[in-house]
This record gives structure tokens, sequence and C-alpha cells, in this order.
């Protein structure tokens, strides 16, 4: 089950980015948190707890017991989203979705393959994963922090689909069951290239011709074609 945590925050009055840019000077965060019957509120969170909570997270699925400073209790809240920087990767800003233990919420909970698929093991096949992450719908408490699948009795051809997955007590998916999860492709055999086809033959066959011997007489020409009798003289 995803573990439930306690993060401390502050109310955030300025926003902009000259403001975030403050935020990020003094080692801090800025997020918000909405939901439920409050209105949307900026937060401020220290960068290093962030960093640590999610550090130990295998998701971004957590539950977390905001404790906002001001605020006579805390609130119940689930991670719903994480913006990273492009570069370096640091978190730049996290959104709360406020919840209540005792009404059902839907999230999105990573798939894990379990062992190695005996189609890929033994017989050289390609192990397909179709869905990452599984939508899911349960109460808080059940939340899963990622859902694990064996696949290790695949062959070739053979397929997992959201049907066959085995979900903990209160989890259902919210998906087509008929979804493939998980498949095992036979392995890509590369056709070999055609044989090259022999170099043309010459577009003639070559002539050879002799060097006459010396003294051998040149071959004589062929006779010339006797003329045409002459018309008969008119007569006279």
């Amino acid at each position: 089950m995803a573990k439930q945590v306690k993060l401390k925050a502050e109310p955030r009055t300025d926003v902009g980015r000259s403001a975030v840019r403050k935020l990020k000077a003094r080692g801090m965060i800025p997020a918000i948190i909405y939901g439920g019957k409050d209105k949307p509120q900026p937060l401020q969170v220290a960068a290093r707890d962030i960093n640590v909570m999610m550090s130990h997270a295998s998701g971004e699925n957590v539950l977390v017991e905001l404790e906002v400073a001001g605020e006579k209790s805390s609130r119940t809240a689930l991670v719903q989203e994480v913006q990273h920087s492009p570069v370096g990767g640091d978190i730049r800003h996290v959104d709360f979705h406020a919840i209540s233990m005792d009404e059902t919420i839907q999230a999105e909970v990573p798939l894990e393959p379990i062992g190695t698929a005996n189609g890929v093991k033994n017989f050289g096949g390609l192990l397909e994963q179709s869905l990452r992450a599984l939508a899911i719908e349960c109460l808080p408490r059940d939340l899963p922090d990622r859902i694990t699948v064996d696949i290790s009795q695949l062959n070739i051809g053979d397929s997992i689909h959201v049907r066959d997955i085995q979900l903990t007590s209160g989890v259902t998916a919210k998906v087509q069951l008929d979804l493939t999860a998980f498949s095992v492709l036979a392995p890509v055999v590369e056709e070999e290239p055609a044989v090259a086809e022999a170099e043309a033959a010459p577009a003639g066959p070559e002539v050879i011709t002799e060097k006459k011997e010396e003294g051998e007489a040149a071959a004589p020409a062929p006779a010339a074609k006797e003329k045409a009798p002459r018309e008969k003289e008119q007569k006279k």
C-alpha cells in the first residue's frame, strides 16, 4: 500500500515568476492544494523535505498528511503531479489533491513485471509492455504504490490482459478489461540479403582477329558483278 507521510507546508501569498525565484533562493518549492470543499490554496514547502519524500516513493502516488502553518488540523492529500526541471530534473512545483479517507479516489499506478518470460528466456522472444500504468479506483488506505505482475509463464504468442491481473482487495481497474498489458512476441528474423546477380556478360562475343602470316597473299577481292547487258540496239 502507498505510504502516508507527514509534510509541513506554509501558505503562499506571492505568486508569479519573481516570487518563485525568491522561493527557490530560500530553498522552498511552490505548491498548491485543491479538491474537496475548500478553494485551491497556494503553498510552499521545503525543497529538502519534498526531495526526501519523493526519493522514498516508488511512484508519484504518495498520501500526504499536510500540516499547514496556521491551521488547527492537518489535511490529507494525494500527490497529484510533480513538475520537474527539464535540465537537471529538480522538482519545480507540486500539486496536492485534497481527499477524504472514506471516499474512493482514482489514480494511475505503475505496472511492474516480475520474472523472465519463458518465451524470452528459452526461445528468444521479445517482451512487449503495452501498459506502463493502470488506472484504478479505491479508498485511500487501499492505494497500492505499484502493481506487480508475474510474467514468467508467458510463451511466444501469449499475453496478459487487464482482466488477468490480480488486484488487491478494494482495488478496481478503471480501464477496459480486454486491454493487453504484457505480451511475448516472436523473435525478429532478419531476411538474408538477396544473392547478388552475376556480373552481366559482355554485350557481344569478343572477336579475335588472327594476324596474317608473312607472305600470305591477300584474299582476292570478290569478283565484280557483271554489268547488266547493254540494251539491245534500237532497231534501225
